[in-house]
């Protein structure tokens, strides 16, 4: 007979956990003390409590049941009669989606994510395995994760790296038929290195991970996925290999035949050409037909508006390392890095993986409708007899992965008034409809049962943090379920603007502490290691802090990562967004918050700019854009300004007279949630994605025309 350890234990070998708040739940009740210190991480917490504790504690909290429960549903997750990935998924069904991308936020436990790529490539797993569309996840396993936002008394960044063991992850390695591990080589100037090959499944999806700490590798090569985004540019591009590359050979050496390559941004653009050399060795093909047969089975997403913010690798680092690609290809080198430049003849400019993505594949997308016109913009340059309307590049808009970000509370409430199975119809516009009928105080009383606990979550991280420093402990007696509340949490960058609110501080003063209509504000978010004007934000928000003026009325929430997020985005009442138009791709924090019953209060830019209907949520401005910034940003400045002052805050203190709740919020909350939710999830994300990209492009691999 299993002991409850052993099941417990078989529950956490698949991150299907991640999204079912009640399993989450399960494994918090054996030890919240230990759940919390090992990072809510249930095979830590399994693997180090007591057996004899466990066995009493498993008689106290029922957790027989309700393992014996989620096991029988985890059962039946995997063996669907019927998905509607199956159904509709067509070719894909024979051969899967390859995924690839850089960086998985899968879970706060599996620290291989930095922010938003990372976190929207979780959520586009967790997607397709809920709708059974076959795909295979791709990336590498940073043995040291990104790492850790650690602030000290001044409010300066600190970038803390936090190691992990593979044992406590339900991650296995790949093996042959012989039990001998699996591996694939990467020919890098003077070696070749090797990376082994894991797994973790996902739901029904398959993530594999390439982690470079092979013993025939040197001490050097072994630190090559170290870390996510760290090192020089040779690190760079050595990891940018390996996972285009070596990702590729990783799918052949697991029997992975896969129709369609989804690159998520430009670090993933070396599996165009490695599917390419292949075909030239194994099918004997001829170079160019072989990269237009691998180009037109490539799906490629761009999120990157900024023009800074895609790599560009010096001509002589990238002829140095894209040699042994251009002598696997049969084409002369100079040809080869021409792929990746806006001019081929300009053998002086550098190599950008982007430009070799967009010039070879055959769907290109940004993620909003906004970003998609941006980005046609940026990229004209590469198809100059085109006008700009007519660049290849479209759009599908991202979505979040629901049940991840949505608070038990708040699926019980949606069980109840739109059915038990709410979550399968999601895409549907109609089901929505329902919201409207649920009575306001119920609602009401559902979001402030939320913000209470999002309110002892944040104290609680002041409080560590004032520990930890040897500070005295913050007087956060003002954050209440009573006073709006207001949230900012993202990567801290220039143009995302995190400072817009200090450009008057009086009035600032005037608004958070009004006597009647008080106002708190929540900050969260890190800027990159080597950011350091963004770093010189949060120190600012420190200083804001530290005022006498806004000491109870500002909080930040030190450590920005999945777990914070979540507990902010369920929580929080609205959620404000500022960046400089048109640099935010999309921004997927916003739609966790609306799914949540929280509102959006942002600029007309990235999602927000298809999604706003003037009753769903708040506008920042008009959508025009000055010419000079500082001139935009004072227009910002004074739009939200007069936003808060004039509509949001006293919108949110007006109360009925017999009932005593908000109640043109709640209407705007309930507008939010029915003309939002059906269109910004993962399902609607997936089922674009399929349709759009995904069956042409392994239609146009399946239809291989003979070699000429």
């Amino acid at each position: 007979m299993e002991s409850i350890q052993d099941k417990l234990m078989k529950l956490t070998q698949n991150l299907w956990w991640t999204w079912r708040p009640e399993i989450r739940a399960l494994f918090r009740d054996i030890d919240p003390k230990l759940y919390n210190s090992v990072h809510r991480n249930p095979l830590r917490v399994v693997g180090s409590v007591d057996p004899a504790f466990l066995e009493n504690r498993a008689a106290e909290a029922d957790i027989v049941i309700r393992t014996d429960r989620a096991l029988r549903q985890l059962k039946e997750y995997l063996n669907p009669m019927a998905t509607w990935g199956l159904i509709h998924g067509e070719a894909l069904n024979a051969r899967p989606v390859a995924y690839f991308c850089a960086e998985f936020g899968i879970h706060e436990s599996l620290p291989i994510y930095s922010g938003g790529l990372g976190i929207l490539a979780g959520d586009h797993l967790k997607g397709a395995s809920n709708l059974g569309v076959p795909l295979v996840g791709v990336g590498l396993l940073y043995h040291q994760g990104y790492t850790a936002q650690v602030l000290d008394k001044t409010f300066w960044q600190h970038d803390v790296i936090e190691p992990y063991n593979l044992e406590d992850l339900p991650i296995t390695f790949a093996k042959d038929a012989d039990g001998n591990l699996l591996t694939v080589p990467l020919e890098l100037p003077g070696r070749t290195i090797y990376a082994r090959i894991l797994e973790v499944p996902v739901g029904r999806v398959r993530l594999i991970l390439l982690d470079s700490r092979d013993p025939r590798n040197s001490e050097e090569d072994q630190r090559l996925t170290a870390r996510l985004y760290g090192g020089d540019q040779h690190t760079r591009i050595q990891q940018e290999l390996l996972l285009g590359i070596g990702g590729s050979r990783a799918l052949r050496a697991l029997g992975i035949n896969a129709s369609v390559y989804h690159l998520n941004e430009g670090h993933c653009s070396f599996a165009i050409l490695e599917r390419a050399m292949w075909r030239v060795k194994n099918d004997g093909l001829d170079p160019y037909f072989a990269l237009k047969e691998s180009a037109q089975a490539t799906v490629f997403t761009t999120h990157t508006p900024v023009d800074a913010g895609h790599d560009r690798f010096p001509v002589n680092l990238a002829a140095e390392y894209l040699k042994p690609l251009a002598d696997g290809l049969g084409l002369p080198l100079e040809e080869v890095l021409g792929f990746g430049r806006v001019d081929p003849r300009n053998s002086g400019s550098p190599f950008m993986p982007t430009v070799l993505a967009l010039k070879h594949s055959r769907r290109a997308n940004g993620v909003a409708a906004l970003h998609g016109v941006v980005s046609r913009r940026m990229w004209q340059c590469l198809w100059p007899e085109r006008a700009e309307t007519d660049v290849p590049i479209g759009h599908i808009t991202n979505g979040v992965h629901v049940p991840t970000w949505l608070a038990a509370e708040i699926d019980q409430l949606y069980r109840i008034h739109l059915g038990t199975n709410w979550a399968d119809n999601i895409v549907k516009p109609d089901m929505w409809l329902k919201i409207e009928e649920i009575d306001p105080a119920e609602i009401w009383e559902v979001k402030q049962v939320l913000k209470a606990r999002m309110i002892r979550f944040v104290r609680g991280k002041a409080k560590d943090k004032a520990d930890r420093l040897e500070m005295p402990q913050p007087d956060l007696s003002a954050f209440d379920p009573d006073t709006l509340t207001i949230g900012f949490a993202r990567r801290f960058v220039t143009y995302k603007r995190p400072d817009l609110l200090f450009r008057d501080l009086d009035r600032l003063d005037r608004l958070v502490n009004h006597p009647t209509k008080p106002l708190n504000l929540i900050f969260a978010g890190r800027s990159h290691p080597a950011d350091n004007p963004g770093k010189e934000i949060i120190k600012l928000v420190g200083q804001m802090i530290e005022d006498p003026r806004f000491k109870n009325r500002i909080v930040f929430v030190e450590n920005y990562n999945m777990n914070v997020g979540r507990n902010l985005y369920q929580g929080i009442d609205g959620w404000l967004n500022c960046p400089r138009r048109p640099l935010e791709a999309c921004g997927t924090s916003g739609m966790k918050v609306v799914m949540n019953g929280g509102l959006h209060i942002s600029i007309l830019d990235g999602w927000w700019a298809e999604a706003y209907d003037g009753e769903n949520g708040f506008a920042i401005g008009n959508g025009e854009i000055h010419a000079n910034h500082e001139i935009q940003d004072q227009r910002d400045y004074e739009s939200l300004f007069k936003l808060l002052e004039e509509v949001i805050v006293p919108m949110y203190y007006e109360r009925d007279s017999q009932s005593g709740i908000p109640t043109r919020w709640i209407q705007r909350m309930k507008r939010s949630i029915r003309t939002l939710s059906w269109r910004f999830n993962a399902d609607r994300m997936l089922m674009d994605y399929v349709r759009h990209s995904y069956l042409p492009a392994a239609g146009a691999s399946n239809a291989q025309m003979p070699p000429p």
